[in-house]
C-alpha cells in the first residue's frame, strides 16, 4: 500500500462540493470546446453517422474454414479501417465481468481518504496505485478524472501491497479477468496476424519477444461535472499499447475521430471495446489504425471504465515495420524505438481538425495512461 499527500483536491471531491463553475485548469483550450457537445444528445443522432463496428467473435476459432475466415475478415477490416470495435460473443462471462465491475465500482464508492491509503506518488514516477493524473498531457491541462491504476499480468510484475483489499472480491475478480483477456488478446493477435499474410503467432511474438505480455488497467472514473461543455475525462490521445480492452458502466463518453470528425460510441450490452494501440500500428506499418480518441463527461451521471493495455516490454522490443508490410510502393512510415522511446512522446502529428477548429494532437504519449 502506498500513502502520499494528494497535490490537489480529487475530481471526485471537487465534484462532491457543489461549485458550478470548475477550476481554470480543468477547461479546455478554446479549440477544443468548439467540439465538445451534451454526450447524451450526441447518443441520440448516433444512427444519423457512422459508427463504431461491432464484431461477433462467436464464430472465431469455428471449424468451419469459410465461417471462421467470415469472423476473422470483419475483425481485420474493422483494424484497417476503425481500429476500434465492440466485441460481442468475446468468450469472457458476463458473470466475470459483473464482478469486475462491482468490485471496482465499491472500491470508488470508498471515502477519499480511505482510497488516499492507495495513493500513488507522480513526483517519484511510482504511477501504480488511485490517483488524478498521471503525467503532463498535450494541452496542459487537467482531465475530470480520477483513477486507479496496476498492473494485473504477469504473475511476477503484480504487487498486491497495492491491489485495494476492499472490497473482498477485489483480487479474485480481477486476477481472473486479467487472465481471460490475457487469451483473447492471444485470439485477436493471431487473427490480425493472419490478416497481414504472415503465421498466426507472429505478432504476438514481435509484440512479447522473450517476455510475455504486460497487462495494466486502469479503473478510470469520471465525476459528474457542472460545466460539462467546458471539460474532458481525457483528452484526445491514442493508446501506446498493442491492444486495450475496455469495459465501461453504459454511460456513453467515448468519441473516436474517424474521417474528419468525432463520432460517438454507442453503448452494446455484454460488449468489450477493443481499441488497435500504436504498437500495432507500427508492427503494420500503418495498416492496422491506432485511432484518435478522447473522453467526454457530463453532469448528470458518474461514468466509470476498466481498460486493460496489453502492451510489450518498455526496453527489450525494437517497434518498427515489420519487412513483410515494407515494399518500394509501401516504405516504412515509422523509424525504429523501443517502446520506452516511444512512450516518452518521439511519435507526435498533427491532425485538422474536424472543421470547427478543434486541432489535437494525434500521438499524445500520456498514451495508455489515459485511456477512456
Amino acid at each position: 500500500m502506498v500513502a502520499t499527500t494528494a497535490p490537489r483536491p480529487r475530481v471526485e471531491e471537487l465534484a462532491r462540493s457543489g461549485l458550478e463553475t470548475i477550476p481554470k485548469d480543468y477547461v479546455r483550450p478554446q479549440e477544443e470546446l468548439n467540439s465538445i457537445r451534451d454526450i447524451f444528445e450526441e447518443e441520440k443522432s448516433i444512427d444519423e453517422g457512422p459508427q463504431l463496428p461491432t464484431i461477433d467473435l462467436l464464430e472465431i476459432d469455428s471449424s468451419d474454414e469459410e465461417t471462421r475466415k467470415k469472423c476473422h475478415e470483419a475483425v481485420k477490416k474493422a483494424a484497417m479501417e476503425w481500429g476500434v470495435m465492440h466485441l460481442v460473443n468475446h468468450g469472457i462471462p458476463e458473470e466475470l465481468t459483473s464482478r469486475v465491475k462491482a468490485a471496482g465500482k465499491e472500491f470508488f464508492e470508498l471515502p477519499v481518504e480511505e482510497k488516499e491509503k492507495y495513493a500513488n506518488d507522480q513526483a517519484a514516477g511510482n504511477v501504480q496505485g488511485y490517483g488524478s493524473k498521471l503525467a503532463n498531457n498535450a494541452s496542459g491541462q487537467l482531465e475530470w478524472e480520477d483513477y486507479f491504476f496496476h498492473c494485473v499480468l504477469p504473475e511476477d510484475k503484480r504487487d498486491f501491497s497495492i491491489w485495494p483489499n476492499h472490497p473482498a472480491d477485489y483480487i479474485a475478480a480481477t486476477s481472473e479477468y486479467a487472465k481471460q483477456v490475457r487469451g483473447l488478446a492471444t485470439k485477436i493477435l493471431s487473427v490480425l496476424s493472419i490478416g497481414l499474410g504472415l503465421e498466426k503467432d507472429r505478432l504476438e511474438k514481435e509484440v512479447c519477444g522473450t517476455e510475455d505480455l504486460i497487462l495494466q488497467m486502469k479503473i478510470n472514473f469520471y465525476p459528474k461535472c457542472p460545466q460539462p461543455e467546458l471539460a474532458l475525462g481525457v483528452e484526445a490521445h491514442t493508446d501506446v499499447s498493442a491492444l486495450t480492452f475496455i469495459l465501461h458502466n453504459m454511460v456513453p463518453g467515448l468519441q473516436v475521430f474517424y474521417e474528419g470528425k468525432w463520432v460517438t460510441a454507442k453503448c452494446v450490452p455484454n460488449s468489450i471495446i477493443m481499441h488497435i494501440g500504436d504498437t500495432i500500428e507500427i508492427l503494420s506499418n500503418g495498416r492496422y489504425k491506432s485511432i484518435l480518441h478522447r473522453g467526454l463527461v457530463n453532469k448528470d451521471k458518474v461514468r466509470i471504465s476498466w481498460a486493460v493495455f496489453c502492451e510489450p516490454d518498455k526496453d527489450k522490443i525494437i517497434l518498427q515495420p515489420l519487412p513483410e508490410t515494407v515494399s518500394e510502393a509501401e516504405p516504412p512510415h515509422f523509424t525504429p524505438r523501443t517502446f520506452a522511446q516511444h512512450l516518452k512522446g518521439k511519435l507526435f502529428r498533427k491532425t485538422d481538425g474536424d472543421g470547427d477548429g478543434d486541432g489535437v494532437d494525434e500521438k499524445n504519449m500520456d498514451g495508455n495512461k489515459s485511456n477512456n
